[in-house]
C-alpha cells in the first residue's frame, strides 16, 4: 500500500482486503491504546510505542506482519469512526464509476471526496513552506500544499518531493488524474504516480 495514504484510507483498505468491520477495528485499536494489545477478528493489533500524542500500531495476522504505521491521539479520540467513512467513499467511488471517476475537466466546484483520474485547470495563489516528513514505512519525503483556484472555488493540491519546484504562485496549471480525498476533515487533492502536473501559463515578470 501506498505511503501516501492518510489513517482513514489505509486502515479502511486495510478492512477490505482482511474483510474486517470498520467498527471492529477502530474499537481494536482504541483498546490497543489503551492496553497495548487487541484482536479484531483474525487480526492482532499492537501498540508498540506512544511519543508525543502519536503511537505505532503493529498489525499481524498469525505470524505475518500486515502492516506497520502511525497513528495520532486526535484520530482515535473522533466521535465518528474515520475508517467507516473513508471504506464507504472508497466503496462509493469503486462501484459508481460513472459518478465518480472521470477523464473530463471538472471545476473544483464538482469535486467530490472519493473521486478519481480527476483532470483540472487552475491558478496557483499560494504555496506552503515544504516540510521535511518520514512517511508510516520510513520514507524520506518533502510535502507542501497549494493552493488553488478556478471561477468556482478553492482547493489544496498536496505536493511531493520534486512536484514542488514544478510550479510557483500565480502559475496557471492543469492536473491530470488525480484523486480526491480528506486531511483533517479538509478535502485535497493528490496526484498519484501516474498523474500529471505541469504549467500552461506563468505570470510576467
Amino acid at each position: 500500500m501506498r505511503s501516501r495514504l492518510y489513517p482513514s484510507e489505509y486502515l479502511a483498505l486495510l478492512t477490505i482486503k482482511y474483510e474486517v468491520d470498520a467498527d471492529k477495528l477502530f474499537n481494536a485499536l482504541i483498546s490497543a491504546w489503551e492496553n497495548r494489545k487487541s484482536t479484531c477478528e483474525n487480526l492482532s493489533i499492537e501498540c508498540r510505542l506512544k511519543q508525543k500524542h502519536k503511537a505505532t500500531f503493529l498489525i499481524t495476522q498469525g505470524s505475518k506482519v500486515v502492516a506497520q504505521f502511525k497513528i495520532p491521539e486526535e484520530f482515535l479520540s473522533k466521535q465518528k469512526n474515520p475508517i467507516k467513512d473513508a471504506r464507504k467513499s472508497y466503496m462509493d467511488s469503486r462501484y459508481a464509476p460513472n459518478k465518480t471517476e472521470t477523464t473530463q475537466p471538472l471545476q473544483i466546484k464538482d469535486l467530490r471526496v472519493g473521486m478519481k483520474k480527476v483532470n483540472l485547470k487552475a491558478k496557483v495563489i499560494e504555496i506552503s513552506k515544504p516540510k521535511f516528513v518520514v512517511t508510516r514505512f520510513g520514507n524520506h519525503a518533502t510535502v507542501a500544499n497549494a493552493l488553488v483556484t478556478d471561477n468556482t472555488g478553492k482547493i489544496k493540491l498536496c505536493l511531493w518531493n520534486d512536484q514542488i519546484n514544478t510550479i510557483s504562485t500565480g502559475d496557471t496549471i492543469q492536473i491530470q488524474n488525480a484523486r480526491i480525498s480528506t486531511y483533517k476533515d479538509e478535502k485535497q487533492m493528490r496526484i498519484g504516480k501516474n498523474g500529471t502536473l505541469r504549467t500552461t501559463q506563468t505570470p510576467h515578470p
